[in-house]
């Protein structure tokens, strides 16, 4: 990807900036010249994230609370109309269906599916162009095992990118997605073990992500480069969703009805 023409100086609200993806995506537009707000639930972690990105503020909120969506509003008071909304924002307990309680279900929902919906709705009310990426999974192709409530959640996001583009497409805010695949982010939010790690790192291109790749493609999405693209989901995850290279040859000979007639 080829770094996208810029035509000014964007404001570029990202969720989940305290660390991770988030963090990365806010680093990747900071360098372009963009003016960056921040939002995250920690506000300590937020404020030490922010003070590494120029230019960049803070704003704390919990996306779990259905008022969530005002930040927008508080962002746009203190530096103007959001240009780009990047949700990346994103939790992931790990609980199987049989634990699973109604509270532990909705929290997930509510911070992974409601809250990207309601600030794009936030920022679609400005009636101005505006572009919004959404932070999905491979978990919304693929379940597996304690991730009920998560790989639900990034489906979900994944069609509320869709949903999302074609409402607001007239009133040019397109809306997009990126799915990562493993990606090594050290989260304390998020925490996995090595060999949870190892075995969601198996991928064709035999390697975990990294949030600089991610944020790469959440810029190109936002750029003028991809101007006409709504609606679509960016799997950036080495080729997890194409297939595994883990799987030896289904058998080493033919038989007589699979070979050619010679």
């Amino acid at each position: 990807m080829s770094t996208p023409t810029v035509p000014h100086p964007r404001h570029v609200l990202v969720t989940g900036a305290a660390g991770g993806i988030g963090l990365a995506v806010a680093e990747a537009f900071a360098a372009l010249g963009d003016v960056v707000t921040g939002v995250d639930a920690r506000g300590p972690e937020l404020t030490v994230a922010m003070q590494g990105v120029t230019g960049a503020r803070a704003l704390v909120v919990d996306l779990a609370d259905p008022g969530c969506a005002e930040v927008v509003g508080r962002a746009v008071e203190l530096t103007g109309p959001v240009d780009v909304l990047v949700n990346a924002a994103g939790i992931y307990p790990a609980l199987p269906l049989a634990e699973m309680t109604a509270s532990a279900w909705d929290r997930v929902q509510h911070v992974n599916v409601r809250a990207p919906v309601l600030l794009t709705v936030a920022v679609a009310a400005a009636d101005r162009p505006a572009s919004v990426i959404n932070v999905s999974s491979g978990a919304a192709i693929r379940a597996r095992p304690g991730a009920a409530h998560y790989c639900t959640s990034k489906a979900a996001l994944e069609m509320a990118t869709k949903a999302c583009a074609v409402e607001f497409a007239g009133r040019g805010v397109r809306v997009n997605a990126v799915a990562p695949g493993f990606v090594e982010v050290d989260s304390p939010v998020n925490p996995v073990t090595p060999s949870y790690a190892a075995a969601v790192s198996v991928n064709p291109l035999g390697r975990a992500g990294r949030p600089a790749e991610i944020a790469a493609a959440a810029v190109w999405l936002a750029g003028t480069e991809a101007g006409f693209i709504t609606g679509a989901v960016l799997r950036v995850d080495g080729g997890s969703a194409a297939g595994t290279t883990a799987l030896p040859l289904h058998h080493p000979s033919r038989t007589t009805l699979q070979e050619a007639p010679s």
